[in-house]
Order: structure tokens, then C-alpha cells, then sequence
């Protein structure tokens, strides 16, 4: 398949990787990749060193397109455009922030650059700062949200309407099904965050891709809507289900057990960000079949429309 985006990164399949904190690594990373798709790396986790390191094993592992993600609300280190410069990746998706931010100087640097957004007047801003593709997000998907949510069913025609730069469907895109959704919306790839999250190659602990598995579409919870701090979606857990219904003093302070969340699987120790699609997942694969899969039912459901 050939559309703006696999034109403008290279890449023979028009699906990217979410950039998940701690677990876009190189060992998923490059399985994304190497199945045809963009793999990314995240630096929300401001582990730079570890994450210099990363991007060398990627090159290890892989000999295919990749890229890496700059969270703005994330960072802590004020050379990290600097850094992803030096690294000589060739594609950066920036998210969490104002995208005047770093657009100009990633676009100097001769990078490819696309801006997360969740609503209209976000994709405004990002176009006018030179961005040259957006991911447009809708609020089913996990992670941090925009507070005032979108479905991915409005927001991505009303994106696409508005702006000639290419977009990104993301938030619901589990499937070739979504993904065909997503193309009649007027998208030219997906974003995969939940799905690949569930996949054999990503680290977190198998409590929580069973906990994908076992999931219905509502079990997940939006939380954290009237701040202070971001809003988010995450797993429905005890955990979770509480701070829906008494609040929480930090959002941020939530995840001081990040690790013992993804890598231990006590996912009572603080927050599982997932998409509403977990209720649509019924099993751990490979990378490389969930994009094959992917691609042959897009081809299927298309050629099945009625005229």
C-alpha cells in the first residue's frame, strides 16, 4: 500500500507504533519495524542514556525505518531536541505540547516531523508550524488525553477537512476493520498503541496483556478530567476505579510504581494506561502476524463494501 505516509517515511505499511513509556524499546520497537510498520522509541521516560542506547541496539536489530517520540510534558532534560538530533534518527513524533515548540528546530535538522493532536484547533497549530503530517488522536485510546475528548470517528474527518498535510487515525485502531474506518475517514496510516502493547515481542508483564485479553470495551475508565494534571485512560482496576470516584491529590503521583505496574504485573501498584480496543483483543501475537492480519482483512472488508 502506498499512501503520503508510507511515501514520506519509507515504510510498507501504512501502521505506526504508539511511543509507551519505558516500553517502546528496541525489542519492540524493531519487531515493528521489521514487519513493515514505524517503529518508535519513547524518551517520556527521560532515561536519555538508556534511550542513546536503545537506538544503537535498533540499528542492531533492525535495517528498516524508525523514529523517536519527544513528550513535551515529559521532558526534563532542555537539550532533548539536541539529543534527538545527534542520534541521526530521521523521523520524530512530537506529542504533549505546544508544537511551536520544536517543530522549527527539528525541521532545520532536515527531520521529518509529526505532531500528536486531539482536537481541530491543535492540528491548526501544528500545520502552522511546519509539521509535515499529524497524528490525530481520539479520546478511545489509552494513555494521556486532552480532557475535552473526541471520538476518533469525528475528529479525524473534521482534521482532514481542515488541513492538506497527511493524518494519522489513532485511538480505536486495533484491526484491518478500524484501519479501513480510519481510510474512509480520509486518514492515510494508523496509529496502534493497545493492540501492540498486547503483542508477544512488547516487555510489560503477561498480567497485563491478559488483562487486555480478559477486557470488555468498557473496561476502561477516563480519568482525571477536571485535573489538576492531564487526563488519562487506563485500565479498570480497583486501583483505578477508586480514583474515578474519589479523585486523586497527583495524577502523576499515581505512577511513582510505574515499573511494578508494567514489569512485575501488580497492576494494583498504579495505573495501566489502554485503549477501549483491549475489548476487542482476544489474544498475545506477533507483531509481524498482527500486521498481516491487519493488512489482508483491510483488503477483505474494502473489496466487500457495497457500491
Amino acid at each position: 500500500m502506498k499512501t503520503r505516509v508510507t511515501e514520506m517515511l519509507g515504510i510498507e505499511k501504512p501502521i505506526i507504533q504508539a511511543a509507551m513509556g519505558w516500553i517502546a524499546r528496541a525489542p519492540l520497537s524493531s519487531a515493528v519495524s521489521n514487519a513493515g510498520g514505524m517503529g518508535i522509541i519513547e524518551t517520556s521516560s527521560g532515561e536519555l542514556d538508556v534511550i542513546r542506547g536503545e537506538i544503537v541496539r535498533m540499528r542492531d536489530l533492525t535495517t528498516k525505518p524508525f523514529g523517536v517520540n519527544v513528550a513535551q510534558a515529559f521532558v526534563r532534560d532542555p537539550g532533548i531536541i539536541q539529543f534527538v538530533i545527534d542520534q541521526g534518527v530521521r523521523f520524530v513524533t512530537t506529542s504533549a505540547g505546544d508544537p511551536m515548540k520544536y517543530t522549527a528546530m527539528l525541521k532545520a535538522a532536515g527531520l521529518t516531523v509529526f505532531h500528536v493532536v486531539p482536537n481541530l484547533a491543535g492540528a491548526l497549530r501544528a500545520v502552522e508550524a511546519g509539521v509535515d503530517g499529524l497524528i490525530v488522536e481520539g479520546g478511545e485510546g489509552g494513555g494521556f488525553k486532552n480532557a475535552k475528548d473526541v471520538s476518533t470517528m469525528v475528529l479525524v474527518p473534521q482534521v482532514v477537512a481542515a488541513v492538506n498535510v497527511p493524518v494519522v487515525a489513532a485511538g480505536g485502531i486495533v484491526d484491518g476493520r478500524s484501519m479501513a474506518a480510519a481510510f474512509a475517514l480520509g486518514a492515510e496510516a494508523v496509529l496502534m498503541g493497545t493492540r501492540i502493547l498486547s503483542a508477544t515481542e512488547c516487555p510489560v508483564h503477561d498480567n497485563w496483556k491478559q488483562a487486555i485479553i480478559d477486557a470488555d470495551a468498557t473496561d476502561t475508565l477516563f480519568l482525571n478530567r477536571a485535573g489538576p494534571g492531564p487526563a488519562l485512560r487506563a485500565l479498570r482496576t480497583q486501583r483505578t476505579t477508586r480514583i474515578e470516584e474519589e479523585g486523586t491529590p497527583s495524577i502523576f503521583g499515581e505512577f511513582a510504581n510505574t515499573r511494578a505496574v508494567y514489569f512485575d504485573g501488580d497492576l494494583e501498584a498504579g495505573i495501566a494506561l489502554t485503549g477501549q480496543v483491549a475489548g476487542r483483543i482476544d489474544a498475545v501475537k506477533p507483531v509481524a502476524d498482527i500486521f498481516a492480519e491487519t493488512m489482508a482483512e483491510y483488503d477483505e472488508v474494502v473489496a466487500a463494501l457495497p457500491r
